[in-house]
């Protein structure tokens, strides 16, 4: 494949996805993420720190602050933004065009890791901006210094761009990684790529910050005599703000910039690895999906096989037959009377099968599993293991919410169902049973125990994540949005993070969440009512008779 075909594949698909609203909110995202690189001089949130100390703002600081939270967070949320190349091929039908063409997979799989990497790298374009706009905005050096500001974003950032461009196309290719699963499974991979990396020792030189790191020691001993403290990754709130020290960058050692490369050639033959079985959409080599793409229909017993007319034997059409007409009378439009609450039950039964349909054994198996638990562990522990665990299993179900009649091409016909507001509102009722459903143990030991904090804080959650999947879902119209907010959320508070602790599981013995239920009731009810604000009219259809 030449480069200018290949150029040509890529450019086209980047051409595609930066049409899309969802481009437009993921650069807005990378702009948001260069603001909290570097916060105001005074703040108590960091998220680089080196002992008590952080850098001055000038190039070399800013620019590495913002490389390193790009590397942190990008892996993650780019991951989801980049992970659907294949199957917007396949649902559009570019996929069996291609597969009629002289096109090598591995061209292919070449093409879409080069535009997965434009799409990323263009984050990392608007993170740089943002860097240099900071750095002048902060005013403690308005000397700028291109090589200082861009180098961290090319030698830390790029390459782990180009491996989650990678990761993302092996996941779509794999059959058991291709849904949900593999977005949950690609969070743990994230962590242990980031926790992992940043280890003195790891693997092609981890995530590539300790080059830099050390010289910022070096320059913090030389400037105040001791360092106190780690360095540190990660937003974290602190008691004083930093005190600062003068860093004028690091030189980056061949090694280094070997790793580096070591990397990016890694990353390549992980994304070119899938053509040894992909069967670019030919329905002769895709496997179970290619079967049923080009599945022939089966000839009944008792009936001739169907088969393509012959054009030099035409049938002569038969006869007209005079049949006898009697006029009918014209359709009447009328109300059905019925009762709003057996219109709603009716309606809610069906949204919790849409919701539930294709539900795994296994899964039940692990829901009835935490459930046994929940009866066996002490009171201490509840709120604390067992809820978190009954809240993270139906991580996939919930994301469902909002979702099914986008991805499944039924909005069409949804969309002239007079009553939009009150199936939104089913819909989250099933999401709300849902989750009841699961964390229904939980809450019946707290009731036991009197813990009512822990109930306020148990029932505040339970109405928060249906509002917020059904939100994220009705907003961007994928599933994956929410599977990649809820799962850091969830992490976060299952780490004992407590200011964004919406169920309570941080709470201590007896005292109320550092987070009121009454906020995270309001807020749960303000995204229900966006939702509901945007669907439609609430009225009742008319029964046809």
């Amino acid at each position: 494949m030449s480069p200018r075909m290949l150029g040509g594949l890529a450019l086209a698909d980047f051409r595609d996805r930066v049409r899309r609203p969802a481009y437009a909110v993921t650069l807005l995202a990378a702009v948001g993420l260069g603001y909290l690189a570097v916060p105001q001089p005074g703040s108590h949130w960091v998220i680089l720190q080196v002992g008590d100390f952080r850098g001055t703002y000038n190039s070399a600081y800013v620019g590495v602050a913002t490389a390193l939270a790009a590397a942190l967070w990008l892996p993650l949320a780019g991951f989801y933004v980049v992970r659907n190349a294949l199957a917007r091929d396949e649902r559009s039908g570019v996929g069996r065009l291609l597969a009629a063409t002289p096109l090598r997979t591995t061209g292919y799989f070449a093409g879409k890791l080069l535009s997965n990497v434009l799409v990323l790298a263009s984050m990392l374009g608007v993170l740089a901006v943002t860097a240099l706009v900071m750095q002048l905005a902060r005013g403690e050096s308005y000397t700028v210094d291109p090589l200082a500001l861009l180098m961290p974003f090319v030698l830390v950032a790029l390459p782990l761009m180009i491996v989650t461009a990678a990761a993302a196309l092996l996941f779509e290719s794999i059959p058991v990684l291709r849904g949900g699963v593999g977005n949950v499974v690609w969070f743990f991979v994230w962590m242990v790529l980031v926790l992992g990396g940043q280890r003195p020792h790891a693997p092609l030189g981890g995530i590539g910050i300790h080059g830099a790191v050390a010289t910022m020691r070096d320059d913090l001993i030389a400037q105040h005599g001791a360092l106190s403290g780690e360095f540190s990754l990660g937003f974290t709130y602190l008691e004083q703000p930093l005190r600062t020290f003068v860093w004028h960058g690091f030189t980056p050692e061949r090694e280094f910039v070997l790793s580096r490369v070591a990397v990016v050639l890694a990353a390549a033959a992980l994304a070119l690895l899938p053509a040894l079985w992909f069967g670019r959409f030919d329905p002769a080599r895709g496997g179970a999906r290619g079967a049923k793409a080009g599945r022939v229909a089966q000839p009944v017993p008792g009936h001739p096989a169907p088969g393509p007319a012959l054009p030099d034997a035409p049938t002569p059409a038969p006869a007209p037959v005079p049949v006898p007409t009697t006029p009918l009378p014209p359709p009447t439009l009328t109300t059905t009377p019925s009762t709003t609450g057996t219109g709603y039950h009716r309606l809610l039964h069906g949204e919790l099968r849409i919701l539930l349909q294709g539900v795994a054994w296994w899964w039940w198996t692990g829901a009835a599993l935490i459930s046994l638990v929940g009866f066996c562990v002490p009171t201490s522990g509840i709120g604390r293991v067992v809820l978190p665990l009954a809240w993270i299993w139906p991580v996939l179900i919930w994301s469902r919410l909002g979702t099914q009649r986008h991805e499944n091409g039924v909005q069409a016909l949804l969309g002239s169902y007079p009553a939009a507001r009150r199936r939104a509102l089913a819909e989250w009722t099933a999401g709300l049973v849902l989750t009841a459903a699961v964390g229904c143990v939980p809450l019946l030991r707290l009731a036991m125990a009197g813990e009512w904090q822990g109930v306020a804080s148990w029932v505040a959650g339970a109405l928060f994540i249906p509002s917020l999947a059904l939100a994220l879902g009705s907003l961007s119209r994928t599933h994956r949005l929410f599977q990649a907010l809820y799962l850091p959320l969830w992490y976060s508070v299952f780490n004992g993070l407590s200011f964004l602790d919406y169920m309570g599981a941080t709470r201590p013995e007896g005292q109320p969440a550092a987070l009121s239920p009454v906020l995270v009731t309001a807020l749960a009810a303000l995204l229900l009512a966006g939702v509901l604000a945007v669907a439609g009219p609430l009225r009742r259809a008319p029964a046809v008779s």
